[in-house]
Parts: structure tokens; C-alpha cells; sequence
């Protein structure tokens, strides 16, 4: 049986390369995203597309963080990924996360599992802003919005008090499926990945919906799997070690050796986030473990 990583990713062409060597053998396949307007080349795209356990990498989206467009990503990949029959689990990642267990680990976890690992809640949701419903009632055009330009910055939350004041709330049709929550970082089966695309095709409405959301990618896979037969497999855990303190700078956190103990005793797959230099002791930690390296 064969597994998918689906990557999205904008710089650090080297980590990339990693990741794909980490599994190295014919049992995976690796189907890559790489921002249209991120810090990897051309040639070093080619250079990914030509190794042998990478079936597809394409930078056809410009991607802003909050906008469509990651979901639109991670929509593509999955097409691509469905037409090979042979794989029965596929993996989300982004170009920051690291695997914490050993490729025995993984087919193990392929071969004895049918379960969907897939973190999700129903909306609104108690420890979302106002239950996150003014992430889908006011339109954030975030595909052009860059959140590190501080012009730009201004100028969306200016027009969102400007919606709010003029009470400009988009309505959420009961026609559409109960809305749930949750990351867009997930490990599911092949055939539920091919009931979400399939859904996508025949009942395009809530995609249309979740344009002009903010982060329309935590609402899209949960609220399509949730309402379908496939909920009684999901397991509300999507086995990636977060933390989300702020710490280091972000949030969630980057990850440092301090970390180590408990990604070792966690049950995730991956950790996250992983950045140089902050993370560089951590991941040579983590090269070492799934290696057998002292």
C-alpha cells in the first residue's frame, strides 16, 4: 500500500528535498505545491519534479496566508494524488514540518488503520474569535492581502469595521451542510480524500460559499466529512505536534530542542513548526531518532 504526502510550500527548496529523501523508498509518493510567488526557482522545482518518489509539484497559485487559494492547493494535490489507485492514506504537510516516526511506523500505521485522523469541531466554536462566525459572515479578500505589509494590514481591518458598522453579515444558507472546524493538517484514507473531491465536483455551493472566508481551508474538509458517512471513522486527533503558545517568535510556536521529550511521546506523525535556526538542534535531533543515529 502505497502513502501520499501532500506538500505546500514556498521556500527552502533543501528542506523539501529532505523531506522527500526521509522517505525513501517506493512506498510513498510525494505531490508538492510550491507558492507561485514563494523563494524556490524554477530549476530547483524541476530539479523535485525529476526525483523518483515525486509524482507531481506544480506553483500554479500565488498563496497569501488566510486566503482560498492554500485550500485550492491542497484541493489540487488531492486530485492528483487520487489517480493512483495503489495509495491508501494521504498526508497533509507544509515545507515547515518534520516527521517524528520511522517509515516502519508509517506502513505499520497504513496497514492496520482505516480510521480518518482528522481534527474538527462544530462552528461556532468556543475558542474562536467571537465562535468564528465573522470568519465567513464579512468578506476577507485575503488572496490580496499581504498580512506582512502593514498598508495592506490597515486597509483590511478598516474594511472590515466598515462591514460590521454598516451591518454587511453574509448569511450562511441552511441548505449547506452544519459548518465544522479544524486544521487543514490531516491523515485520511484514499476513499475518503475521493468523497471530498467527488463532493467538491457535484456540490461546488459551499466551496463558492467559503470564498472571501478567512482561512476557508479550517472549514472545508471537516464541514464535507462531518456531514457524510465517514464521520463515524473520523478520529478527532490529526496527529501533528503543535504547540500553540506563542514562543520563539511565533505562533504557534517553532519548535526547539526543548520539544524533543514530549514530540517523542507524543503520537504524531510530524511536528511543526520547524525553522532554521531556532529548530537546527531539534531536527538534527530528529534526523537521528528516525535513523537510529546516536
Amino acid at each position: 500500500m502505497k502513502q501520499a504526502i501532500l506538500i505546500t510550500a514556498y521556500k527552502d527548496a533543501g528542506r523539501l528535498r529532505e523531506l522527500v529523501d526521509v522517505f525513501g523508498d517506493g512506498d510513498f509518493e510525494f505531490y508538492i505545491h510550491v507558492d507561485k510567488k514563494g523563494d524556490i526557482s524554477e530549476r530547483e522545482c524541476a530539479a523535485l519534479a525529476a526525483h523518483p518518489n515525486v509524482a507531481y509539484v506544480s506553483r500554479k497559485y500565488k498563496v497569501n496566508w488566510g486566503g482560498m487559494n492554500h485550500l485550492k492547493c491542497v484541493l489540487l494535490l488531492a486530485r492528483q494524488a487520487l489517480k493512483n489507485k495503489n495509495i491508501g492514506y494521504m498526508h497533509t504537510i507544509s515545507g515547515c514540518d518534520y516527521p517524528v516516526k520511522n517509515l516502519s511506523y508509517f506502513k505499520e500505521f497504513a496497514a492496520e488503520n482505516r480510521k480518518e485522523y482528522l481534527e474538527n469541531f462544530p462552528v461556532p466554536a468556543s475558542h474562536w474569535y467571537k465562535g468564528g462566525m465573522d470568519r465567513i459572515e464579512f468578506y476577507h479578500p485575503m488572496d490580496w492581502v499581504n498580512m506582512r505589509d502593514f498598508g495592506q494590514l490597515k486597509y483590511y481591518y478598516w474594511a472590515l469595521k466598515v462591514q460590521e458598522k454598516l451591518g454587511m453579515k453574509r448569511s450562511y444558507s441552511r441548505k449547506l451542510p452544519a459548518l465544522h472546524g479544524g486544521s487543514i493538517w490531516w491523515s485520511l484514507t484514499y476513499d475518503c480524500v475521493k468523497y471530498v473531491i467527488d463532493y467538491t465536483s457535484v456540490h461546488p455551493r459551499l466551496l463558492r460559499r467559503l470564498k472571501y472566508a478567512f482561512i476557508p481551508e479550517e472549514f472545508y474538509f471537516q464541514t464535507v466529512i462531518m456531514n457524510s458517512l465517514f464521520a463515524k471513522n473520523v478520529v478527532n486527533d490529526n496527529l501533528r505536534y503543535i504547540d500553540w503558545s506563542d514562543r520563539n517568535g511565533n505562533c504557534p510556536a517553532v519548535l526547539d530542542i526543548t520539544d524533543a521529550g514530549a514530540i517523542r511521546d507524543s503520537a504524531a506523525l510530524f511536528a511543526r513548526k520547524i525553522e532554521s535556526p531556532v529548530s537546527d538542534e531539534l531536527l538534527k535531533h530528529l534526523r537521528g531518532s528516525l535513523t537510529g543515529a546516536k
